[in-house]
């Protein structure tokens, strides 16, 4: 296994990947390399190589710096202490993303009025 960054770096490819609804073999021709390799990237066997992580951000849309976000001191201790935590495998099923991708197709007005109705299924209040 990788080290903790590799393995964040992993779980970001993994998420945005399914976030756009790409396969690993698309994603994987994209770039230019087979899908076990995407596959070990995402598990975090094999690091990502730069010019590699450049590609990666291009065929998924994002900067960089996508990659590396939510990585702190606290988080790569966090990372190494509690792998399975339940906030990285709610992003990973499937319903979660389907929300997401259902979510971010409403205009602004929408968005903010389905929020405000699951806040209060929840019980919270708005405070801004």
């Amino acid at each position: 296994m990788g080290s903790d960054i590799d393995v964040h770096l992993g779980k970001r490819l993994r998420r945005r990947r399914r976030l756009l609804g790409l396969t690993q073999q698309q994603l994987a021709g994209t770039v230019g390399v087979r899908f076990q390799q995407i596959q070990k990237y995402e598990c975090g066997a094999n690091r990502i190589s730069a010019s590699r992580l450049w590609q990666l951000s291009e065929a998924l849309e994002v900067p960089v710096g996508y990659f590396y976000d939510g990585l702190s001191d606290a988080d790569r201790r966090e990372l190494a202490s509690d792998t399975s935590g339940e906030g990285g495998e709610m992003f990973a099923r499937k319903e979660t993303l389907d929300l997401i991708r259902a979510y971010y197709q409403l205009g602004e007005r929408p968005r903010r009025r389905l929020l405000d109705l699951a806040k209060s299924l929840n019980g919270e209040t708005d405070a801004a």
